[in-house]
């Protein structure tokens, strides 16, 4: 089997936690790199810091687990974080810094292309301030996997998805019918593979204009559900990647029976996975003392 290549570009935040004092690297991007990591890949992250503490949490994990943010920019200036507090193991945000430094600066990755193309994938979502560069990078050749959470609106799919090959859509808020039309309108805009997830309840796949369901995996303990989604989403592809090389995301394959038989266990692996860590503290741990500027919402 191959061992997969996943470079994320994008978001690079601190989590912090009131109810704890502590806060923990994290941001999509940075967790799609610890998760693959966790799952025996190798990946990189090409995002934006700011020079300040939590800046120096984030890195200070990614170095630990030998993920390689060289090419990565550093700026004057804050670091991106959200301030969290916990409801019964689940994560309540509160406030934050809308990326910091990140929503500051261009990415203007041209003369990182060809360390770029080294990797098997891309990896990027609707908070890495990158849907202005999402031609460009798709150009590279390289199949992109984007995550659009639970926010997005026609016009926002109309723009990434003709760029990108795989999606990732947090449905646990729609109604069935509701996940069926959004899911479709993604395939409609020319993405072959369309996850939709809902939470404890399970995940769904459309592949081929077929709906596969896969149910979640209870977890046996419930510390933090933050990161779940990541989790699930960087184990699905690590698990495809080492089965098959980056060219099968690109087009729908015609062998159905064994493609199929491939998702679902990929859909198992990210659900498994998921349940796994709900039990860790933040994302994937790391915690320090909460360090810089507190935002809570909640007192305006």
């Amino acid at each position: 089997m191959r061992q997969p290549r996943i470079i994320a570009i994008g978001d690079a935040v601190c989590d912090k936690y009131l109810s704890r004092g502590k806060m923990y690297p994290g941001g999509q991007c940075v967790n799609t790199c610890a998760y693959a990591h966790m799952n025996n890949a190798e990946s990189a992250f090409l995002g934006k810091f700011g020079n300040d503490e939590v800046a120096e949490c984030i890195q200070a994990a990614l170095k630990n687990m030998n993920v390689d943010f060289s090419h990565s920019r550093n700026y004057e200036g804050e670091n991106g974080f959200a301030c969290v507090t916990l409801n019964q193991g689940d994560r309540v945000f509160i406030g934050s810094n809308h990326g910091g430094v990140a929503k500051e600066y261009p990415y203007d990755t041209q003369e990182d292309f060809s360390y770029i193309r080294k990797f098997d994938l891309i990896y990027t979502n609707l908070n890495a301030y990158i849907d202005d560069d999402i031609e460009e990078i798709a150009s590279l050749g390289l199949p992109v996997a984007f995550d659009f959470s639970n926010r997005w609106t026609d016009e926002y799919l109309k723009k990434i998805c003709p760029h990108i090959k795989v999606a990732m859509l947090s449905c646990a808020h729609l109604s069935d019918k509701e996940r069926e039309r959004e899911m479709n309108k993604v395939k409609e805009l020319g993405v072959p593979f369309v996850l939709g997830t809902i939470g404890e309840a399970g995940s769904y796949i459309l592949y081929h204009g077929e709906m596969m369901y896969e149910k979640a995996v209870k977890a046996e303990s419930i510390m933090d559900t933050m990161g779940a989604g990541d989790s699930y989403f960087a184990t699905f592809l690590t698990y495809i990647l080492r089965h098959k090389e980056p060219e099968f995301f690109k087009e729908e394959s015609k062998d159905d029976g064994n493609v199929k038989e491939l998702l679902k266990k990929a859909m198992q692996a990210g659900a498994e996975f998921a349940s796994k860590i709900c039990g860790v503290e933040g994302a994937f741990g790391y915690g320090t003392p909460i360090a810089g500027r507190i935002i809570d919402n909640r007192n305006n």
